[in-house]
């Protein structure tokens, strides 16, 4: 059942065929049962169509094959499935493999070694992750840790184009999966923590020429801000706010980078994304609202022309990056059918914002938080907690945490349901500020944390939240960050993994878990579903604790100085007796 390259044609143009006025919404896109997108599709909802595994028939899962990756450091992608064929790609030296679906235990059909540079492994702040791949008329696109992005014939394995997007030895590296849209590839750096000043870029797919870059920072020109750009709220206009709000030149090395998720509606054609944190983490060097950090920008995916922002933490003080997720919805808000996207934000709140015109039309809290109190619809402005901010007096009971009520780990949404899945963290700390200096590719922090673990004593939970109702629906606790994606099917089953190796299927409805299997190291990568060419439903998911919250086993680092890993060490100091490193991928299938 080899797929023609007619249907791999049809399958992308599925969310431009909504967009052309039929009836599809952007969140019910044709499914082949292919896994072409590390999102699925372009909508970033993760959903599957495919019902042969759903509530009454997922207890009898069986591990059908393994593959393992000979790696030992975090792995955060999730696979691939075209044309019967399997792509993953590892974290560090960030190897891709082919595997052959139309053979018994999916042996390698070939592999691409890119040959990263060693030393960028130095700059990389929170483990040598990738976060995957992207298909796109007949290739494998993805970026490399030292900021390269290469295209690879899906087919042979071999090179097509190798294009570098910047210099790690300013402290710059590349985690996150690309996504192509207009024959557009579409990349960001990583490095906040290093002072290097962040960017997306736009790369043409078929010789992999950079065709814009749109920098986080700096003046309007550079930032992509034209006479098309018009945000919602008064507090985003006015000229070069890039570096008005930031002291002198410090907007030059003040962070932002776009690391992680990217969305396209087709019908708007506006790219999403989010940018991250400022630097450095003393808000005391960077007074002002440092834009446009923490902020979710719509732009054009030929051009990079921003078209609206809006920033979810201006001057943000607790790491809170806007980088997360943005799943583009169609719902019905208060009787009027509104073309939404849902961005569940490191400061804890689920965003539901108009994605024509950058208005918030809720802000709910999905997880525990003190760090404010709630966001003026109005004027669009969060309202910070002032008695929770840091200073050169240690503040304690601050939460969430830097890595957020959640961090990268994305989220799923079912239209059967209405409902989003999102995996978070239950994570406090306390904090004391200091002195940073900058030094090219150093550490550009300024800032001594501890975390630890919130209300209740779980570190994470696995929550159901509904969108037009903003209120969480049912949720389901973890002792560790729910650190992995999640994906949902029409079977009615939500699949997510934990950072001490259990890879669970929860009924979507109720949360009810219906089965559950031991890896053998955590999970922190993206769960798929797939048809094999025997027209089997196959669930699939890469095992391999690490990443920022399993650094301290991948890295095997000590945690009787709790400040390690940017704090995350003190929240973490028990893992090591409840996992091991690990690269493994693990396929299910039923019997």
């Amino acid at each position: 059942m080899k797929m023609q390259c007619s249907a791999c044609f049809l399958l992308l143009l599925a969310p431009w065929a909504a967009a052309q006025g039929q009836s599809q919404k952007i969140q019910d896109q044709a499914d082949d049962g292919q896994w072409i997108m590390p999102a699925k599709n372009y909508a970033s909802t993760r959903f599957s169509t495919l019902t042969d595994i759903n509530t009454d028939t997922v207890k009898n899962l069986k591990l059908a094959w393994t593959f393992s990756t000979g790696l030992t450091r975090g792995h955060e992608a999730g696979p691939l499935v075209v044309n019967n064929t399997m792509y993953i790609v590892t974290p560090w030296p960030n190897i891709l493999y082919a595997l052959d679906l139309t053979k018994p235990g999916g042996p390698v059909k070939w592999s691409y070694k890119p040959k990263p540079s060693a030393s960028s492994q130095g700059v990389a702040c929170c483990d040598v992750v990738n976060r995957g791949a992207a298909w796109f008329n007949g290739r494998i696109y993805y970026n490399t840790l030292d900021l390269h992005t290469v295209a690879v014939d899906a087919t042979t394995g071999k090179e097509v184009w190798n294009t570098t997007l910047g210099d790690f030895n300013k402290g710059e590296t590349m985690t996150m999966a690309p996504i192509v849209a207009k024959g557009v590839v579409i990349v960001g750096d990583s490095g906040g923590e290093f002072g290097i000043r962040g960017w997306l870029a736009g790369l043409d797919a078929k010789d992999g020429k950079i065709l814009w870059r749109a920098y986080s920072t700096g003046p309007d020109k550079d930032v992509l801000i034209g006479p098309g750009f018009h945000p919602f709220y008064a507090s985003e206009r006015g000229a070069d706010l890039g570096m008005k709000t930031w002291p002198g030149d410090a907007w030059k090395i003040g962070g932002g980078t776009a690391w992680s998720w990217i969305s396209w509606d087709p019908e708007l054609d506006l790219i999403y994304y989010g940018t991250a944190n400022p630097g450095p983490w003393n808000a005391d060097q960077r007074p002002g609202d440092n834009k446009w950090t923490s902020t979710i920008f719509a732009r054009r995916p030929e051009t990079g022309e921003a078209v609206w922002a809006y920033q979810f933490n201006p001057h943000d003080v607790h790491d809170y990056d806007g980088v997360n997720e943005n799943i583009l919805l169609d719902l019905t808000i208060n009787g009027q059918l509104r073309k939404v996207l849902v961005h569940p934000d490191r400061n804890a709140r689920m965003y539901v914002i108009d994605r024509a015109t950058g208005e918030v039309i809720s802000a709910e809290a999905y997880a525990f938080q003190n760090t404010s109190e709630g966001v003026d619809l109005k004027t669009g402005k969060l309202k910070i907690n002032s008695a929770k901010v840091a200073g050169t007096k240690a503040v304690k009971d601050m939460c969430p945490a830097p890595p957020g009520g959640k961090d990268w780990q994305p989220s799923a949404f079912s239209p059967r349901t209405g409902w989003l899945y999102v995996p978070h963290n239950n994570l406090c700390y306390e904090a004391q500020t200091v002195n940073a200096n900058y030094i090219a590719g150093t550490p550009y922090v300024g800032e001594n944390v501890r975390m630890y673990a919130g209300p209740g004593g779980q570190r994470g939970e696995f929550t159901a939240w509904d969108p037009v109702a903003a209120k969480a629906v049912w949720s389901v606790k973890e002792s560790f960050p729910a650190w992995s994606g999640a994906m949902v099917t029409a079977g009615d089953v939500v699949f997510y993994g934990t950072m001490d190796g259990w890879f669970r299927a929860l009924d979507a409805k109720t949360g009810t878990k219906l089965w559950e299997f031991k890896t053998g190291s955590g999970i922190i990568s993206q769960p798929i579903t797939y048809k094999g060419p025997d027209g089997k439903q196959y669930v699939a998911v890469l095992s391999g604790v690490g990443g920022w919250a399993g650094a301290i086993v991948a890295g095997n680092l000590n945690p009787a100085d709790g400040t390690g890993a940017l704090g995350f060490l003190n929240a973490m100091a028990d893992l090591p007796n409840q996992t091991t490193k690990g690269g493994m991928l693990y396929v299910f299938a039923l019997p």
